[in-house]
């Protein structure tokens, strides 16, 4: 790092936890943030002004007026562009250093495989079950790191899944792979806006610490009750039967 660089992130290195050392694996990892609704918005800002090297942003949807009440990646000038670009722009115009690719479309089957196994932590800021699926088992196949994030109404939750870690669980220890892609969306359901950064900001910590080493790496899942403002954790073990990462 320049002295540039070291002024930058001159908070994060007096944290004993990440020091030069931590700062230098986050200015060499790939994170890939797909989804750049709600919670990809903030993950992506935090994680570009973090100073993660290369931070990949996938989604295949455009910018409109109702995704402004919370999507705080993108702005009025950027409606009826691409959410994967606009958020792209709004990271790059934090942090000029951090290469940021916009992928333009809906991630499957090779293209999935090939962006996941790229990127040492994926984070899934979507908001359909399908994709959370797709998601999970590329995950899965590839050994990476998966942080899920999900907000709703007034609820939120959290949870990592690690498959480099033998006793870790996948997404589909949890759903199954059934679930009702309609009934999950805000178009839909609705959301109130703050819950979706919360959530997304968690999901940009737990990616960092990841990288870094910092600390222990989320365990379980954890829900967020908005009107309350309580969390809730519960143990999450591996399912031996899990149809995705059973026999893993």
């Amino acid at each position: 790092m320049n002295d540039q660089a070291l002024l930058r992130y001159s908070r994060h290195i007096m944290l004993d936890e990440i020091d030069i050392v931590g700062q230098e694996r986050l200015l060499a990892s790939r994170v890939l943030v797909i989804g750049a609704g709600g919670l990809g918005s903030p993950a992506a800002l935090y994680l570009a002004g973090a100073g993660v090297g290369h931070l990949g942003i996938a989604d295949d949807d455009i910018v409109e007026l109702s995704n402004l009440q919370r999507q705080i990646a993108h702005t009025e000038g950027r409606l009826g562009h691409s959410k994967a670009r606009s958020a792209a722009e709004a990271a790059r115009s934090l942090n000029s250093a951090c290469d940021v690719r916009a992928l333009e479309a809906r991630l499957v089957g090779e293209a999935m495989m090939a962006e996941v196994a790229l990127a040492d932590v994926v984070l899934d800021c979507t908001d359909r079950f399908s994709s959370r699926f797709d998601i999970n088992r590329a995950c899965v196949e590839s050994g990476t790191p998966l942080v899920s994030g999900a907000a709703i109404r007034f609820s939120g939750q959290l949870a990592v899944f690690d498959p480099r870690q033998h006793q870790s669980p996948c997404y589909a220890c949890l759903y199954g792979e059934q679930g009702d892609d309609e009934a999950l969306t805000c178009a839909e359901s609705g959301v109130i806006s703050p819950l979706v950064g919360l959530i997304g900001s968690f999901q940009a910590l737990e990616a960092m610490k990841l990288i870094t080493g910092a600390g222990r790496p989320h365990q379980g899942l954890s829900t967020f009750n908005a009107l309350e403002g309580e969390w809730r954790h519960f143990a999450l073990p591996r399912d031996p039967a899990c149809p995705v990462c059973g026999n893993r």
